[in-house]
């Protein structure tokens, strides 16, 4: 395994993380890598996307009136926040669902804020407040607008999960055999493809992104790109790193976490890289996302995305300080993972 980052205790070594990296032009060749680039990974909640996509193509966004601040929500890995919830019941209403339509279960909240406010209530969450319930609300539309059973929406073999499958490998230059399936945390199939897909999923979101006339597909991976990038905090919220990066950059990329620290992100062709369109994919090992946002960091900078005063909002990200209980510096990440290509 190639180390990326060590973390260390006082000058002890306390733990090495090893990491791999993709970066991608927009036709998909490989740029840049670190580690093994082509390495089977499980996207999770950054594929959410791509399956936002297979939504889009539904046509169950005109036919339920969902705006772009709904489709950040599909695309979301969300805090549970008041404004969250209440859109994602928002938009079951739309398609005439509920919320005992869903096939998320309920958990405890991404944030820490959030879950001390529901301790203070005593409130006992419902599947509406699952980090994904925009997606499973975007997926029960999509199966209204098909003119499908709802029950099933969640079933490898139900109409929706048939074409986000065929989306999601079409999106990543495959064939339908070259992607694997297994369940997420939220009960709907997640996909596992080659590291450097993933980023070629993104540079087609954010080259998408980058034209001033996109049509077909390319005009509904564009609205992706701005729903996302229009509504950073409904994608995840405050304190949140998915937040804090679009944010950062103004609009110039995309990017989504996904559980077990896989991150990918779309920089689109113009200020934050005038040089073309690229994806970039990032998977750590053992899926420690603190680990993971110092390398997402360093990758930027690494690759001069940006302005220096746009990367430098994210340095508490780059340069995480390990304090105790005290309050008392005790440790320091360090991230050394050079981009073979540079």
């Amino acid at each position: 395994m190639t180390i990326a980052a060590t973390v260390y205790r006082g000058e002890s070594v306390e733990n090495t993380h090893a990491a791999h990296v993709a970066v991608v032009d927009a036709s998909g060749t490989l740029l840049y890598s670190f580690g093994d680039p082509t390495r089977m990974t499980l996207a999770r909640s950054a594929a959410k996307p791509a399956q936002a996509l297979a939504v889009v193509e539904t046509g169950a966004l005109d036919r339920f009136d969902f705006d772009d601040a709904d489709l950040a929500l599909m695309c979301a890995s969300h805090n549970s926040e008041p404004r969250h919830v209440e859109r994602a019941l928002a938009m079951l209403a739309k398609s005439r669902a509920t919320e005992a339509d869903l096939r998320c279960g309920a958990h405890a909240p991404l944030s820490d804020a959030v879950w001390k406010d529901w301790i203070r209530r005593d409130f006992t969450p419902t599947s509406g407040c699952s980090n994904c319930s925009g997606k499973h609300a975007g997926m029960l539309a999509a199966a209204r607008a098909l003119d499908a059973v709802i029950a099933d929406y969640h079933l490898p073999d139900h109409p929706v999960q048939v074409r986000v499958k065929r989306t999601v490998a079409e999106l990543c230059d495959l064939p339908e055999d070259g992607v694997q399936w297994a369940i997420d945390g939220c009960n709907l199939p997640t996909p596992a493809f080659p590291l450097d897909r993933l980023a070629r999923l993104y540079a087609k979101i954010a080259d998408a992104g980058a034209q001033a006339e996109p049509t077909g597909r390319q005009a509904a991976l564009a609205r992706i790109y701005r729903a996302m990038t229009m509504y950073p905090e409904l994608v995840a919220g405050e304190g949140r790193f998915c937040t804090a990066l679009m944010r950062a950059f103004d609009g110039d990329l995309v990017g989504k976490v996904g559980a077990d620290a896989s991150y990918a992100i779309g920089v689109r062709q113009g200020a934050a890289h005038p040089t073309g369109t690229i994806g970039i994919a990032v998977k750590v090992e053992d899926g420690n996302t603190t680990v993971l946002y110092a390398i997402v960091t360093d990758v930027l900078r690494q690759l001069g995305i940006g302005t220096e005063a746009q990367r430098n909002r994210l340095d508490t990200y780059r340069r995480p300080v390990l304090r105790n209980t005290m309050g008392i510096e005790t440790g320091r990440l360090v991230v050394d993972a050079p981009l073979e290509g540079l």
